[in-house]
């Protein structure tokens, strides 16, 4: 048993290290990491594990650090195969969906290596990409395109590097690829699908008359969807496209009218570019009753947190009590909210 003495000596002497040290922001947070850090040599972690933990925090700082300057950039995570050569329209395809996402404004992230994630990066231009690239011992660290810009971030693990390539992007582009892309585009359809990630566009882009994405669609509907593996409403989490118009509409479509989402207690904030009509919100209420716990949509000001934090207070917005467990049901209403005049 810890004595109580000893656990009042450690929070005092964590807490004047903090004062000294830790930059005065979110100090919680910085305790806690200080407290789990602690906890790991208390439990007799083992070094391997150690070293893990360590590592990947300590890249993550790296990359929180790197990515803060364009917080408020809007940016498109390109995923695709390494493999991929310049001479395959595959390349071409990547650059010029790319180049139009930027002229539009977006920054384009890729994982920073060769093939898609170079095209992506030609198509953007060197100052409107961000890489995050994974250390292989068979890969260059970086393209050329991004090599020794201060947009660019190395990764230890792939785990990490994930996190980084999801976590700070309003919009996914899927080209075709192998396990890896395979893996990102699962993971990110997962996190929609459970609400562990944002709801965001995310397009399955193929060559036209190249149907790798459209055998995956196919696939899940045929094998997935009648088993009950998954549910209908999660089909609307992707779209496959063939042409690099229709990807870029499927992007500027979804940000159409509807901004974001935020939970706030139990009920979940729709934020919006403009405001609906109480017509038009009246009209979804039958429709999207299932997505409901009980209640109806109902207009609102900023809640008093959103007001801490500064959180798009400008933005039109409605709450409603989400069942938490249907988030392709909440992209058919996405669809529906950008369908208003």
């Amino acid at each position: 048993m810890v004595d109580n003495g000893l656990n009042r000596a450690l929070d005092d002497a964590i807490s004047q290290l903090i004062a000294n040290h830790g930059g005065g922001h979110d100090t919680d947070y910085v305790k806690h990491l200080i407290v789990t850090a602690l906890g790991l040599g208390q439990d007799k972690t083992s070094t391997l594990d150690l070293k893990i933990a360590s590592s990947a925090l300590k890249e993550m700082r790296e990359a929180f650090s790197m990515f803060d300057p364009y917080a408020d950039r809007k940016k498109v995570t390109i995923f695709g195969s390494a493999r991929t050569k310049k001479d395959d329209p595959l390349y071409l395809h990547t650059q010029h969906v790319a180049a139009e996402l930027a002229e539009r404004g977006w920054m384009v992230v890729t994982g920073a290596g060769p093939g898609i994630m170079e095209a992506g990066m030609v198509g953007a231009g060197r100052d409107q990409s961000i890489g995050v690239s994974i250390r292989l011992p068979f890969e260059a660290s970086a393209n050329p395109i991004i090599a020794g810009d201060g947009k660019f971030v190395e990764m230890r693990y792939f785990f990490t590097r994930k996190l980084m390539l999801m976590k700070d992007s309003q919009a996914f582009i899927c080209m075709p690829g192998g396990f890896g892309t395979l893996d990102e585009t699962f993971e990110l359809l997962t996190l929609m699908q459970t609400g562990r990630g944002a709801i965001a566009p995310t397009v399955l882009l193929d060559l036209p008359g190249d149907h790798f994405w459209q055998t995956m669609d196919t696939f899940v509907r045929n094998e997935l969807l009648p088993r009950g593996l998954i549910s209908a409403s999660d089909l609307g989490l992707y779209k496959v496209c063939e042409t690099t118009s229709a990807a870029v509409a499927e992007i500027d479509n979804f940000y159409r009218v509807f901004h974001s989402i935020r939970f706030v207690g139990k009920f979940l904030i729709i934020r919006m570019h403009k405001q609906i009509s109480e017509t038009y919100l009246h009209s979804m209420q039958a429709e999207f009753a299932h997505l409901r716990k009980q209640g109806l949509f109902e207009f609102c000001e900023p809640t008093p947190q959103e007001i801490h934090t500064n959180d798009n207070l400008d933005k039109s917005r409605f709450k409603f009590e989400f069942v938490r467990n249907d988030l392709g049901g909440l992209r058919s209403l996405i669809n529906r909210i950008n369908q208003a005049d």
